[in-house]
């Protein structure tokens, strides 16, 4: 017997129904989006914590057990459970941000507001209530009100946040003491030991001064499970005020001291970033073509490499600075060095039980988390 040979129409008009199902499917996300919502205000108007753990733990269980009924993939399920998830706690996080009304009547300056991050808390404290003023040369087509020169304001704002580059910002603090302003002045530093001079200057002149460091990219939406780092630099008054500014979302916020910041961001940053950029840097070198490799690539190797591009897209500049502005990033590479080193001869000699302690070194260490 013959298989008929289906026909164009026959794929069209398949490709036609999956076209609907998806716009229905997006209809139902918006209404699921509408209920989220309506819920995150409830929840806000009761005075509970926009997450809920258990509730969400609920929810996947649900969807898994219902994909099992519909002989549908539950690891696929819980996946999409979660991605919807995440999707209604940015809704709930970013009204709740809204209604608190933090910034009312308020004015902030952002120095340096054109860049990515700078962007990020014009948009986060726009949101609050706060009056945005923006002082960059590059501010061209910002959405907010802008000068060029920071030293031509009055610097009469609530909040004046530095958000540029390392070593820019480190001339700003210092400039700033002088003028002594009023307000609270934070930088959002991805290092602190290069700018210890322009916060102590701050401190000596009055200035109620903090220093903060969000640990996520200015992309973020949702801020749970998001770190901010606040480093008190004598002014406990300012890095209560900067606290303040995330009370209503969902960010974990630490306190460390200066020293403690830098020698761990060397780890955390450093050493990751130089990790991955050594890793294209070998790849690069290689003479291997990439699209050879996308085609013979392992699990492994996509997520290593998904992780490495995300990197090499990131400012150049400012990953230079991350690296060769820590004095305790010495220390974080000698320890790749060695540990590469290791490596290498424990597979040049053929020592595999040494390869083995490797391996085992490291996932003792990360059990131990």
């Amino acid at each position: 017997m013959t298989t008929p040979v289906p026909s164009p129409s026959e794929l069209s008009d398949l490709r036609g129904e999956l076209a609907k199902l998806d716009e229905s499917l997006l209809r139902i996300i918006a209404e699921r989006q509408a209920i989220a919502g309506k819920i995150g205000r409830i929840k806000a108007a009761m005075g509970r914590s926009t997450r809920d753990y258990a509730q969400e733990k609920e929810v996947v269980g649900r969807v898994r057990r219902a994909a099992i009924d519909l002989e549908l993939d539950p690891n696929f399920a819980e996946q999409l459970s979660l991605l919807l998830i995440r999707a209604s706690l940015t809704i709930q996080e970013q009204d709740r941000v809204q209604s608190s009304a933090e910034g009312e009547g308020r004015k902030v300056l952002i120095i340096g507001g054109a860049g990515k991050m700078g962007r990020w808390f014009a948009r986060f404290l726009h949101s609050q209530g706060f009056a945005v003023e923006i002082a960059d040369p590059a501010g061209g087509g910002i959405e907010f009100p802008h000068f060029d020169d920071w030293r031509a304001s009055p610097l009469d704002h609530d909040f004046i946040v530095v958000a540029a580059p390392l070593r820019k910002s480190a001339e700003i603090l210092e400039q700033l003491a002088p003028r002594a302003p009023k307000g609270i002045v934070f930088d959002v530093g991805s290092l602190k030991t290069p700018l210890r001079r322009g916060l102590k200057n701050l401190v000596d002149a009055g200035v109620r001064v903090t220093s903060i460091h969000p640990m996520f990219g200015p992309d973020t939406e949702l801020l749970s499970g998001r770190h901010i780092i606040f480093v008190d630099v004598g002014v406990p008054e300012a890095t209560r005020r900067a606290h303040e500014l995330f009370a209503s979302t969902m960010a974990v916020q630490v306190e460390m001291d200066l020293d403690s910041h830098d020698r761990t961001v060397a780890y955390i940053l450093g050493l990751s970033h130089a990790l991955n950029i050594a890793f294209l840097a070998a790849l690069a070198e290689s003479g291997e073509q990439a699209e050879r490799l996308k085609q013979l690539s392992s699990t492994t190797f996509d997520a290593q490499l998904e992780v490495a591009r995300r990197v090499a897209s990131e400012n150049p500049h400012l990953y230079f600075e991350i690296q060769s502005l820590n004095q305790y990033n010495d220390s974080a590479l000698a320890g790749l060095r060695s540990a590469v080193a290791c490596l290498s001869a424990a597979v040049g000699s053929g020592d595999e039980a040494e390869f083995i302690s490797l391996m085992e070194r490291g996932a003792a260490y990360v059990a131990s988390q």
